[in-house]
């Protein structure tokens, strides 16, 4: 399994939201970055990632799934936007903040402390473990 990180604005796009869609999940569209396209695109049905409230409260507040493979976003008709679909796990706890995670000993090398704008990126097995125990739930 390979992990991930989901990047949103809670005023655009909540946690609540996102668990009110259920098991059906829901389309994760509108990206507009080759780097952030390509990695939905190397998404697998049962890859896990975190679920980031972004600018408003910038923590990680649970963790989703990948229900559905990298397909044509939607909300275009340009060909080169895809999408995968995500639905809700589990909330943490306690919401991992970007703080928290910027002077939190092995996560110096995550993406969100490095390169926060990117709205999809990768997360590692050691960072997964790190930010679910900040979390207060099982990895």
């Amino acid at each position: 399994m390979t992990f991930w990180l989901f990047k949103s604005e809670p005023d655009t796009w909540s946690w609540d939201q996102q668990v009110a869609k259920g098991d059906a999940g829901e389309e994760w569209h509108g990206v507009r970055n080759y780097q952030a396209r390509n990695n939905m695109r190397a998404m697998k049905i049962g890859d896990q990632g975190f679920y980031y409230h972004s600018n408003i409260g910038k923590e990680i507040v649970g963790i989703v799934e990948v229900c559905k493979t990298s397909a044509p976003d939607s909300t275009t008709d340009d060909p080169r936007w895809d999408c995968v679909h995500i639905r809700a796990v589990r909330p943490f706890q306690r919401p991992v903040t970007l703080e928290t995670c910027k002077v939190q000993p092995g996560l110096e090398g995550m993406v969100l402390v490095n390169n926060s704008r990117l709205s999809v990126q990768p997360v590692t097995a050691d960072e997964w473990r790190i930010v679910c125990a900040l979390g207060g739930v099982e990895p």
